[in-house]
């Protein structure tokens, strides 16, 4: 049976999508989890997988349109399937290219309903969302700006590539004597100026939104990781290099195991209701140049340590690499942020809306302890810091959660049951 294959919706906040690039054509067999489409959210470019086999019949919305989550982009059947009712369907939703373009500075009304909104006109000069965006932030005129996206279609680089222009030409002010060199900034200007990116835009907007609404408290604690740094040593003699398996990976186990245990930790907030997830999904955050993006691995509960470390590893990979998939950046409950790699001894991180906490992880380290005996030896610690939502859970609660967090660590071979 044919089915139609819509804009995902990536993060709670997102509303639609620019439909970059159509890497399948018309006609061309999928298997289930084939790339189909590229599309572009305010965050990053992300691919779209066909959710099952069969054939591409038919695409419904172009490259360079702008498509609200939920709306249908393509159908899927069998190569032989009548597929006329779903289009007889679509047909009855999306106007004709034409008739939905508005000349001038205007855009579709918001009050039609269209499977595939066409991207903002201006003079007929496409945008696309993140462009439209950065243009009305920085009161950029469109029709100054040359597009070069399919179709003449302004992207964010064009904006960009426009401001640095229009800094360049920019007449300078009058100054007697001439400076000797007129191309200098004036005289005290010691900066560079660097426009602020979308995804910065859109981790300015929801940390603030945090910090703002959500009540935040603190929890550290100081984990002793000599057991776990030594399983790990032992585990990764036996592993392929594609497999090993970092520390980050043995936080996110033994997170998923508390959670299991303190299930108002892996929760959010939606209005008046506390929404208390049956799935353990933990987000793993992820420094690209452009800013921070979350990648989640599913069912961290259920899946083995090695199978975590192999999913984590391929989704940070496509993160940096600007190929990630839509199931790679949606459905976390809980978020884990850790910069031990570059020797932060401990942190507070902001919780990632809605969700109840985040934990931050600082670096293992080797230092001065006193042991059982009073004696002072060199031990192996890590501190973790849990930030929480006062509004969710309270601090014995979450007092709680870490306890249980640290004794799985420092029983690592609980990690492995």
């Amino acid at each position: 049976m044919a089915e139609l294959l819509t804009m995902p919706k990536m993060g709670f906040d997102m509303a639609e999508g620019t439909l970059v690039q159509w890497v399948k054509k018309e006609g061309d067999t999928l298997a289930e989890g084939d790339v189909v489409a590229i599309i572009e959210t305010d965050k990053a470019n992300v691919e779209v997988t066909s959710f099952r086999s069969g054939v591409l019949r038919k695409i419904l919305v172009q490259s360079g349109t702008v498509v609200p989550v939920g709306k249908p982009i393509a159908i899927i059947g069998s190569a032989d399937e009548d597929i006329q009712s779903l289009l007889q369907v679509q047909e009855g939703m999306v106007p004709a290219r034409g008739e939905a373009e508005v000349i001038g500075e205007t855009e579709a009304p918001p009050s039609v309903e269209v499977g595939a909104v066409p991207e903002l006109v201006v003079g007929r000069v496409l945008a696309s969302p993140v462009a439209r965006r950065m243009a009305a932030e920085l009161g950029i005129d469109l029709t100054q700006v040359r597009g070069s996206g399919p179709g003449g279609r302004i992207t964010k680089a064009d904006i960009e590539a426009f401001v640095r222009e229009s800094a360049r030409e920019a007449p300078q002010p009058v100054v007697a004597p001439p400076p000797a060199v007129p191309a200098q900034p004036p005289v005290g200007v010691e900066y560079a100026v660097e426009l602020v990116t979308p995804i910065r835009k859109t981790i300015s907007r929801r940390m603030t939104e945090s910090k703002q609404q959500a009540p935040h408290f603190y929890i550290t604690m100081e984990v002793d990781m000599e057991a776990a740094v030594a399983l790990r040593q032992q585990l990764n003699t036996l592993l392929p290099e594609e497999e090993k398996i970092s520390i980050n990976d043995m936080v996110i186990k033994a997170a998923a195991i508390a959670l299991r245990q303190y299930p108002r930790l892996n929760a959010s907030l939606a209005g008046d209701e506390i929404h208390l997830h049956r799935r353990v999904n933990i987000g793993i955050a992820v420094a690209l140049e452009s800013g921070l993006i979350t990648v989640v691995v599913k069912d961290c509960d259920q899946k083995p340590l090695s199978r975590i470390a192999v999913e984590a590893r391929a989704m940070i990979t496509r993160a940096r690499e600007g190929r990630m998939q839509a199931d790679d950046i949606v459905g976390s409950t809980f978020t884990i942020s850790n910069l031990g790699m570059y020797g932060v001894e401990d942190f507070a991180a902001i919780i990632n809306p809605p969700q109840a906490a985040i934990l931050a992880v600082g670096a293992v380290r080797r230092v001065p302890v006193v042991n059982d005996a009073g004696e002072l030896v060199a031990g192996t610690r890590m501190k973790i810091t849990l930030s929480a939502d006062h509004r969710i859970t309270d601090g014995a609660e979450a007092a709680l959660f870490l306890q249980a967090l640290k004794a799985v660590l420092e029983q690592p071979m609980r990690l492995l049951l």
